[in-house]
């Protein structure tokens, strides 16, 4: 009577496996459990953040093998300097920064600015500021076609911008950020985020409005 006593007492989290208790675990509290030494959460952090990361940093250096290898760059720092994570702070940005700084280290790197290509691209970049809209194709019978041409057309606009430009689009308009935390992964001010974003987005408006008339 008395096990049963303290089976009922478990909470839901409690009774389940170590892996799905991680998973149901804010980032701040996952990272507490690997310093605590659950080696298994800093599995459950690659598992949030390898897709989303590889993503980033294939849309910001244009290539994807490059990319994969970046990607476990920025988890040997994360393991091997998770001790030093202000965990008042987000963790996604604390990543994100690291891959950031990667990436840009990449670029700078190479004798040529690469294209960025996006492997999604949407038909509308919504923005509070300034919303970049195209053509609506869905009544067309050809809108598959178009869908393609149009992707393939912003992804060699997006590869025109200046790296400094396509890194805080690619963050404002693909990865969703905000622009604090942009501003916190780029290591520049808010204004200066907001200033590039915009001119990011003209400068995209200019070169692919022809294209699309």
């Amino acid at each position: 009577m008395a096990d049963q006593a303290r089976t009922r007492t478990l909470t839901p989290i409690a009774a389940l496996p170590v892996r799905e208790q991680l998973r149901a675990l804010e980032d701040g509290d996952v990272v507490s459990a690997f310093l605590g030494g659950e080696e298994r959460a800093f599995e459950e952090l690659v598992e949030r953040y390898q897709g989303r990361l590889l993503n980033f940093v294939y849309r910001t250096i244009g290539d994807r093998d490059r990319a994969e290898d970046l990607v476990q760059e920025v988890f040997i720092r994360v393991y091997r300097h998770i001790g030093r994570f202000d965990r008042s702070k987000k963790f996604s940005t604390w990543i994100y920064t690291i891959a950031s700084n990667l990436a840009k280290n990449e670029l700078r790197n190479r004798s040529r600015n690469p294209l960025v290509l996006f492997q999604t691209i949407k038909a509308k970049f919504d923005d509070e500021e300034r919303p970049l809209q195209f053509e609506d194709v869905h009544t067309r019978p050809d809108d598959l076609f178009r869908k393609r041409h149009l992707r393939e057309m912003v992804e060699q606009t997006v590869g025109k911008l200046p790296t400094h430009h396509r890194e805080v689009f690619v963050l404002r308009e693909l990865e969703g950020k905000s622009y604090e935390e942009i501003a916190d992964i780029t290591g520049v001010n808010l204004g200066t985020v907001k200033s590039r974003l915009n001119r990011a987005r003209t400068a995209f408006a200019d070169i692919i409005a022809p294209l699309v008339r």
